[in-house]
């Protein structure tokens, strides 16, 4: 019998297995690692890829997770339940993108404590992206328009090793940006490959799921929000991620390209409007967050989540409909049995 797979892939859509997602399982392969595909209404029916663990809805709503039935469908939030799925066959890391995101050379196994890091200095907003080129006009999609003038605060030089169970990496080609962005200077991009950046509590700047690494402290806060906008449904996570890993002494690091990016198609105008509610609010929404008290202890992580959907649900960032799926997604987690 074969070991169980310690690093697990997740991934939604509604393809046939791409280009990308066939070398993302050619490489998982050789890293002992498994596919976990979450499907959705459009498809595809069946997913031809050996040793994958492909969640067609039907098989979604016969999990025996309580969350399957109450996600809409036609939405990311559908990678909800493959996340799920990992984590009840024993993840110990969880690694999540997209299916137009191929690996590169340097794509490999993490481990959750990164070395050679580079610290950022002060509090507020860090536009990440500035710390990996020398391009002064690149942002990350779910920054705020409005602090992008602000200076770009330094790093010093990498130094000890830090603790982050939320690692984002970088994406070529195409990297995520935002709709004022490609509207205005769409163009093919590469990041340099510099050393990993680290933030600390009070530090923000929104990372997305096309290649983000988790280990199992954060494994609470993988959920995908579904009331909200599709373009800012991880964007908004990753802000309630990075309140929640505050209180545990942590932060998300970010790490030089690990893939490129064949971009699916995309309405640029109608990605705008998609991004409209993250235009005005994203700020808000860290300051929100940001005057949260939250218990700092790793039990609380889950209590933690809660407590910051109910704190925007009374701002009225979300409606009080999401807190259902919250205390769903936080009940099936619950369920799962001891590793």
């Amino acid at each position: 019998m074969s070991a169980r797979p310690g690093l697990f892939a997740v991934v939604t859509t509604i393809q046939a297995p791409t280009p990308a997602v066939r070398e993302l399982h050619r490489r998982l392969a050789d890293a002992g690692g498994r596919l976990v595909v979450a499907g959705d209404k459009k498809g595809p029916a069946a997913f031809d890829l050996p040793g994958c663990d492909f969640l067609g809805l039907d098989a979604q709503r016969a999990s025996g997770f309580s969350l399957a039935k109450l996600l809409p469908t036609g939405h990311y939030a559908r990678k909800n339940v493959g996340y799920l799925h990992a984590i009840r066959a024993g993840a110990a890391c969880i690694y999540e993108t997209d299916d137009d995101n191929a690996p590169l050379a340097s794509w490999g196994p993490r481990a959750e404590i990164v070395a050679n890091v580079r610290r950022i200095s002060g509090s507020g907003w860090t536009n990440v992206y500035r710390h990996f080129t020398d391009d002064p006009q690149i942002w990350p999609r779910g920054f705020p328009l409005e602090r992008l003038a602000d200076p770009v605060a330094p790093a010093a030089s990498a130094g000890a090793p830090v603790r982050a169970p939320i690692q984002q990496g970088l994406v070529n080609g195409s990297p995520d940006v935002d709709a004022v962005w490609r509207l205005t200077q769409d163009r093919p991009f590469d990041f340099e490959p510099r050393a990993p950046v680290a933030l600390g509590s009070g530090q923000w700047c929104p990372f997305n799921t096309q290649s983000t690494w988790w280990w199992p402290a954060a494994y609470s806060l993988l959920y995908v929000p579904s009331h909200c906008s599709f373009r800012m449904c991880d964007i908004w996570k990753s802000f309630v991620a990075q309140r929640c890993l505050w209180a545990l002494g942590a932060g998300v690091a970010f790490r030089a390209p690990e893939v490129v990016q064949d971009r699916n198609p995309h309405d640029y105008r109608r990605d705008f409007e998609d991004e409209v509610p993250g235009y005005l609010h994203n700020a808000r929404i860290a300051e929100i967050l940001a005057d949260l008290p939250l218990a700092p202890d790793e039990t609380a992580v889950a209590d933690n989540l809660r407590a910051c959907y109910a704190a925007l649900v009374t701002e009225r960032i979300f409606p009080a409909d999401e807190l259902a799926l919250v205390a769903a997604w936080l009940d099936d987690l619950e369920r799962m049995p001891s590793p």
